[in-house]
């Protein structure tokens, strides 16, 4: 098989890898935290506590991934990684109590650092030749399908099952599912060395800027901070959006509303497939973040109608469905292939780092302050986003009118002496 088939069949697998991975990693657990606190005689706020402290784990942990996804093949990595998951659900579900709970999500976001975007992203880069921004984009329009499956489904199968139960069923999916897949996806690792062969990287990767951009440069430490401030004001919302919108009057609509997340994400990804070719990944992070800030305004100039909560809906998930692209084109298209996986990880660590303390730091305002001014905090530090992306936007622009003075330069040079 051709690596272009190769990397067209990995985008359908790891699709569906995806869509169970964050929807029994992360949608759901904000179902189940109810539940949870009740048998273990916790709080709410404590439940998500843990999630918090588990997802600042995985964050440490995200480098390393990339770094050993980069060495070995991220497809050698996944496997492994699948089978991490489920023994990680199944913890949880035969937890006798809260340390041991703590310890099963723990080792679930451990695991989810190598079965998730940033892994996938990166086996998509070493499988798919020059197309991987494009790959890249295929494999998030398939997997924004996790919430709208996972939030209806976790609640349904909770009408039936105890949420013990439900997490044994999300171990087995990974077992019959994920594990599978990403065993295939390890056999193929010998496309591996084919693809990252410098000589198929893009001309503009090559140049000595590029080469110097590719260091822990302003640039990448700017990006850093943007992903950190977009993976705060996401989490804080994405972890407990149902409870969120019961609580600006939502009530039973709460869930309705919820599940358009899902298809706004689907939606943002295919225009983006579609018309969005031409488009710099710097411009598309600032709509993206843009779109964010906005559904958070309607939300709160709105509630509690639920055609502003539709509204607000829709364009939370435009803006989601294209940050998470962004997280895996803005760095290849930035810094190119060399390194990516690391790269990756890093963003993927400080996106972490911020949402880990997200959840419970929001639930805590929400119970200090107030639901409405929480959300304007959470409005006001998108609005910071925006601004360290709109950095990254000049500094790409000063650094490209540099280059073209150096070639400018050098071409003139050379016209003297000869």
């Amino acid at each position: 098989m051709s690596s272009g088939k190769v990397a067209g069949a990995a985008i359908w697998a790891l699709g569906a890898t995806q869509i169970i991975g964050y929807g029994t990693l992360y949608y759901s657990y904000s179902m189940l935290a109810p539940a949870v606190a009740e048998e273990l005689a916790w709080s709410r706020q404590w439940v998500l506590a843990v999630f918090s402290v588990a997802l600042f784990a995985s964050a440490l942990m995200a480098p390393v991934a990339g770094h050993l996804a980069d060495r070995f093949g991220a497809g050698k990595m996944m496997m492994p990684g699948s089978a991490a998951a489920a023994a990680a659900l199944l913890l949880c579900a035969l937890a006798p109590g809260r340390w041991s709970f703590t310890a099963g999500v723990l080792a679930m976001e451990l695991a989810s650092c190598f079965v998730l975007y940033s892994t996938a992203f990166v086996a998509l880069v070493q499988l798919g030749g020059g197309n991987a921004q494009r790959s890249i984009t295929h494999l998030t329009l398939i997997a924004g399908f996790a919430s709208t499956l996972f939030w209806p489904l976790t609640a349904m199968l909770h009408e039936h099952l105890s949420w013990r139960e439900i997490f044994a069923v999300f171990a087995a999916l990974h077992l019959a599912v994920c594990l599978p897949v990403h065993a295939w996806l390890a056999r193929r690792s010998r496309y591996v060395d084919e693809n990252l062969d410098n000589s198929k990287q893009p001309a503009e990767n090559k140049d000595p800027a590029s080469r110097q951009r590719r260091g822990a440069s302003p640039l990448f430490l700017l990006m850093l901070a943007a992903f950190a401030i977009e993976g705060f004001v996401l989490s804080a919302v994405l972890v407990q959006m149902v409870p969120l919108l019961a609580a600006v009057g939502l009530g039973a609509s709460s869930v309705f509303v919820a599940t358009l997340f899902g298809p706004s994400q689907v939606a943002s990804r295919l225009i983006n497939m579609l018309f969005g070719n031409a488009l710099r990944q710097t411009w598309l992070a600032l709509g993206a973040t843009g779109a964010l800030c906005a559904g958070l305004a309607v939300l709160l100039l709105t509630a509690p109608s639920l055609s502003g909560a539709v509204l607000f809906a829709i364009l939370f998930g435009l803006g989601s469905g294209l940050m998470s692209i962004v997280g895996g084109t803005l760095p290849l298209e930035v810094f190119g292939r060399d390194g990516y996986g690391a790269r990756v990880g890093w963003i993927t660590a400080a996106r972490q780092f911020s949402s880990a303390f997200a959840p419970f730091g929001f639930a805590l305002m929400m119970a200090g302050l107030g639901v409405f001014p929480a959300l304007w905090i959470n409005a006001l530090i998108g609005l910071a986003g925006i601004g360290a992306f709109a950095g990254i936007a000049i500094m790409q622009v000063r650094a490209h009118k540099s280059a073209l003075a150096r070639e400018i330069e050098i071409r003139l040079g050379m016209e003297i002496t000869s």
